[in-house]
């Protein structure tokens, strides 16, 4: 079985972040793991699939993400 790529990670964060932040921590583990073999410095995510898609919301994901070792920007930012 292959490794996850980014997109698999994001994917399988935005239906945890859906389903009221089920194994989020683990979920992010997996993308920190596909950033760091895919050369990238930062995740984006698409605000509309957020379950909150306003300032504070953003903002509390960004500050979770980095906890955990991964930036997080927006797409459209």
């Amino acid at each position: 079985m292959s490794e996850p790529t980014v997109a698999d990670a994001t994917a399988r964060i935005y239906e945890s972040l859906q389903t009221d932040n089920a194994n989020i921590d683990v979920h992010i583990a997996t993308l920190k793991a596909a950033l760091a073999r895919e050369g990238l410095k930062a995740a984006v995510f698409d605000p509309s699939k957020l379950a909150q898609n306003n300032r504070s919301g953003r903002k509390l994901m960004q500050a979770y993400f980095r906890q955990r070792g991964v930036t997080v920007t927006y797409a459209g930012s």
